[in-house]
């Protein structure tokens, strides 16, 4: 190795350091078996990767297993965001919304009713209907995977499957939505 490229090396690595780029690394849950309850079985499968991947805890099969069960539902919309001069579409607003509630076994609830809504806007064309079609699709699952990103770093918060009074995790409303742009 020459010595540019081992000065090149060792500032990229101090530059990442510096910005406070970090791994995920190993997660730690409060409960060491999880069930997951209701999402799509892209979602739940990628959760459960994510989850046994990162962390000593086991996703179950059984209510009767686990030390705590996620309540997870999704809802997926698609809106008209801008039209042209002559009333045809020209851009599509796709929403998912993914509600969930994270129950302990004796039923206390561990992280209460929240939500992770995520939108992204998509150009249309008649021309490439099943392109677009298809493009929506990989929208869809990218805000599904970023989703279950944000999901396993809520689960993370809970420190305790009996929280004391403060200790709890707060549930997360999304903040009101913007208007729809004017036409």
């Amino acid at each position: 190795m020459t010595r540019r490229s081992l000065l090149t090396l060792v500032c990229s690595v101090l530059m990442l350091s510096a910005c406070g780029f970090q791994l995920r690394g190993q997660q730690d849950y409060a409960f060491k078996r999880l069930y997951i309850s209701g999402g799509s079985a892209a979602a739940g499968a990628r959760l459960a990767r994510i989850v046994q991947g990162g962390s000593d805890t086991v996703v179950v099969t059984s209510v009767a297993n686990a030390d705590a069960t996620l309540q997870i539902t999704e809802a997926r919309g698609v809106n008209t965001l801008t039209l042209n001069s002559l009333g045809v579409v020209e851009e599509y607003a796709m929403n998912l919304s993914m509600n969930y509630t994270l129950v302990g076994k004796d039923g206390t609830v561990l992280i209460p009713s929240s939500v992770i809504a995520l939108n992204r806007a998509m150009t249309y064309s008649d021309q490439f209907s099943q392109a677009k079609a298809a493009e929506a699709d990989l929208l869809f699952a990218d805000m599904e995977n970023d989703a279950i990103d944000q999901l396993t770093r809520r689960l993370s918060l809970v420190r305790s499957l009996h929280p004391g009074p403060g200790q709890q995790v707060p549930g997360v409303a999304p903040r009101a939505p913007l208007p729809p742009p004017p036409l």
